[in-house]
């Protein structure tokens, strides 16, 4: 069984290979939306836009979660 360390670490790491996921998934999103705009669908575009916003407050949070789990 992991100590409390052990497991602080595991979680970081694993939080840490989701943040890589988002990062991602957020420059692939970032690809199609660059497509929409210039292929002329600009409202789905935008709703992408939306969804990058969202990745990227997301992104943060994990970020900062990760950073309190490795300093504690």
């Amino acid at each position: 069984m992991l100590d409390n360390s052990d497991a602080k670490i595991a979680t970081a790491d694993a939080l840490t290979l989701l943040l890589h996921n988002q990062h991602a998934l957020g420059a692939a999103i970032e690809e199609i939306t660059k497509w929409l705009a210039q292929n002329g669908v600009k409202n789905v575009a935008e709703n992408a836009v939306v969804a990058m916003e969202t990745l990227d407050t997301n992104a943060q949070a994990i970020t900062d979660a990760i950073l309190r789990l490795r300093l504690s």
